[in-house]
């Protein structure tokens, strides 16, 4: 039955729905644009003042930062030609250098570089010993060390930054000649406790009362975040206590935060507005009324909704039902016809050669498992809806089930011109507290499918394999594949695909449904990999641990 039949029978129901919809729909509709309109002004504004704020401190720790490095690491190339490093350490000695340290990387002096530290109380350049803070300094060199070593020509470029050791920041300044070589690297190295703890509360201090004039301290709470997302520092006191939420979280109301934009740019400004603002108040006052007519809009819809998904469930498993009996009608009614055929002919005589009555025979017998197996189908399933389903586990070894039905499914299958393959692991597998019969069904049921569903391949593979914790069987076909909408599908109860080689097929559409109740029954579970055009395979596990 189409969707539209299934509207049409609940044609009453969606009347109503809609009558109780629409009404509710208008009330809240107009109850929230009046609210809407007194927020808006004032929430662009306040939010345009939090994020501006949170910009412009960034702003204030990038100008610092960047004065320092043009004032101190933009030097000519020319300086390094002769007596470099006093010269540097001169220049170095006339400026201000709170809250860095500088160094020297010249590769003139040596091929790979010969490297200086700045100790502004002597004013010399010294030679750094082997440490963390000397390896972050050759790392961040090391391409301009290449450029130099090979006399690559480089453009003139400004400060760069590198921040892949958090502990130890560094701004680089290549100095490049006039022939367009890297003679040498300038930088400094940012001062992590002085950034904490002297330069952001100078910084926000200053930009809190340029942006917000007539407010007092108290209404505001900014607070800067490490990568980890722990307070480095906050207004309200919290520094260095770990944060109630993480990184990625989504921001309270209120609450603006960036980025710094050129150092420390994996810590994060934020800025919280503590009072409540014109748009909280107006929404708090209007709550009450908001949230009751809500609930009783909410309470009356889930209850209409419900009836609703009720009654479609109710149809579809009607349907489901319907298609079942008539896929089962024609499922009995097709082995039962050749049975009688062959019967037919034997009565009559026709089998004139004993090789044709093992031939009608042949057919019958097969004929007759079909049956068979899709009377027990039919009664396990039963079983397994009144919940009177039992198993009688032992122990045995999946392998050797394998096998067996492999085998049997071999010589039913040898005339249509099937090749079964098993794989077994070389060593023998740990046995295992199974249903051997429930098992048994499970593989008959996966190599039934192979063979249906297989279309013009011939070729099905079943591969038993074992881990530490699991025994596990897959079976794969040649066939063309099971479309992605329908996979998730696939083992509910008279469940057919509905369109392509699947839905050609006939089925009762409960095989896969039993497979997986009898794998879940034994603690283990089962799932279908497959892509349009490329087959279908199906594996199930079951745990080592004995099943109680």
């Amino acid at each position: 039955m189409s969707w539209t039949l299934r509207f049409g029978n609940h044609r009453t129901l969606w009347i109503g729905f809609f009558a109780v919809v629409i009404p509710l729909l208008a009330l809240l509709g107009l109850q929230y644009i009046w609210l809407t309109r007194l927020e808006r002004a004032t929430a662009i504004v306040h939010r345009s003042a939090l994020r501006h704020f949170v910009e412009a401190v960034g702003a204030e720790v990038e100008s610092f930062y960047r004065s320092q490095g043009e004032g101190c690491l933009a030097l000519p190339a020319s300086i390094l030609e002769e007596d470099a490093r006093a010269k540097v350490a001169h220049h170095w000695a006339q400026k201000s250098t709170n809250g860095v340290r500088l160094f020297l990387v010249d590769y003139e002096a040596a091929p790979f570089g010969e490297f200086g530290l700045f100790d502004p109380d002597l004013g010399v350049l010294e030679t750094p010993f082997a440490s963390d803070e000397t390896l972050s300094i050759v790392v961040a060199c090391s391409p301009w060390q290449v450029r130099s070593y090979q006399g690559w020509a480089t453009d003139p470029v400004g400060l760069m930054t590198d921040e892949r050791n958090p502990e130890y920041r560094l701004v680089l300044h290549p100095l490049i000649d006039a022939s367009q070589h890297v003679v040498g690297v300038t930088g400094m190295i940012l001062d992590q406790a002085y950034f904490r703890e002297k330069l952001l509360p100078r910084v926000i201090q200053e930009t809190l009362a340029r942006y917000f004039v007539d407010a007092s301290e108290e209404a505001f709470l900014v607070t800067v975040r490490n990568p980890l997302g722990q307070v480095a520092y906050s207004t309200g006191g919290s520094g260095g206590e770990a944060s109630d939420r993480g990184v990625d979280e989504g921001l309270p109301p209120g609450t603006a935060a960036a980025p710094f934009p050129f150092v420390f740019a994996d810590w994060t400004v934020e800025l919280r507005g503590l009072e409540r603002t014109p748009e909280e108040l107006a929404r708090a006052s209007f709550g009450f009324n908001m949230t009751l007519t809500a609930l009783l809009a909410a309470a009356l819809l889930g209850g209409v909704f419900l009836a609703l998904r009720v009654a479609d469930r109710a149809v579809r498993l009607s349907e489901m039902k319907s298609d079942f009996v008539s896929n089962v009608s024609h499922e009995l009614r097709t082995p039962l016809a050749s049975i009688r055929v062959f019967a037919e002919f034997l009565r009559r005589g026709r089998a004139s050669s004993p090789e044709t009555v093992k031939k009608y025979g042949e057919h019958i017998e097969a004929e007759g498992r079909r049956l068979s197996r899709l009377i027990d189908n039919i009664l396990d399933f039963s079983r397994i809806e009144s919940g009177a389903k039992e198993y009688q586990f032992a122990s045995a070894r999946l392998e050797d089930v394998v096998e067996s039905v492999v085998e049997t499914f071999r010589a039913r299958t040898r005339d249509a011109g099937f090749r079964i393959e098993l794989e077994k692991p070389a060593r023998p597998l740990p046995p295992l507290e199974i249903d051997a019969d429930a098992i048994g069904q499970v593989l008959h049921n996966l190599l039934d499918n192979a063979v249906k569903y297989s279309g013009d391949g011939r070729e099905i593979v079943v591969r038993v394999e074992s881990d530490d914790k699991c025994v596990g069987c897959s079976v794969r076909d040649s066939g063309p594949g099971i479309p992605a909408d329908e996979r998730s599908r696939i083992f509910e109860r008279f469940h057919r695909a509905s369109r392509g080689l699947v839905h050609d097929v006939q089925g009762s559409g409960l095989g896969l449904a039993i497979v997986r109740h009898v794998v879940r029954a034994h603690g283990g579970d089962v799932d279908v990999v497959s892509e349009p055009g490329n087959g279908t395979t199906v594996r199930f596990e079951l745990p080592l641990a004995p099943k109680t």
